[in-house]
């Protein structure tokens, strides 16, 4: 396949960092990063521009951490409570989005792009949940969320669950024995008649 060279302008999760020069897919390049405007091709006359721009570029990139450190330490002090519909097992009708949670965040006066929220499994029944946010490339926080019935209706505790759960097996193991000697009993009804 047909490669190219580019120079990436801002930071790609899945290549590299902002000055970073990266071999990737010509196809790649030219249909998202560069219309995008996340890269440039890696020409001598490109890549001495971004030489001469890497001062700057370095103070922007610390200016932003700084930032994003003290936007961390506010947003850790928030925790999100999402009150949704949910059937009699807590399983929920729909889901709990990053578009749910970035509005949330927004309402308590964060703006948060939805793309820098990462769940971990889609959030589809009642409970606790973490949701990582990468601020920076260099600053994650985890946030908690909490997922209600309607009217604040808690979720079943997990160990609660599997304690019913528990003893459900032990009722059918109780009653399995007698089941059994009715079996034999008729087994041994069944061979007398053979044998007669």
């Amino acid at each position: 396949m047909a490669t190219t060279t580019v120079l990436l302008r801002e930071d790609v999760d899945t290549l590299g960092g902002r000055g970073e020069i990266v071999k990737v897919r010509a196809g790649y390049a030219r249909n998202y990063l560069i219309p995008q405007k996340l890269a440039t091709l890696a020409t001598k006359g490109n890549v001495k521009q971004v030489e001469t721009e890497r001062a700057a570029l370095l103070k922007k990139a610390a200016t932003e951490k700084s930032t994003a450190e003290a936007q961390a330490d506010q947003i850790k002090t928030v925790s999100l409570t999402f009150e949704r519909k949910s059937g009699e097992h807590g399983i929920l009708y729909g889901s709990v989005t990053t578009m749910d949670i970035a509005e949330a965040l927004q309402a308590k006066g964060y703006e948060i792009d939805r793309k820098r929220l990462t769940l971990s499994d889609t959030i589809k029944e009642l409970g606790d949940y973490t949701v990582k946010v990468k601020l920076h490339r260099d600053v994650t926080i985890e946030l908690p969320i909490e997922v209600l019935g309607e009217g604040g209706v808690r979720a079943e505790k997990k160990s609660a669950k599997k304690a019913d759960a528990g003893s459900a097996p032990e009722t059918e193991a109780e009653s399995t024995p007698a089941d059994n000697s009715v079996a034999e009993e008729t087994s041994e009804a069944t061979e007398d008649q053979a044998e007669a």
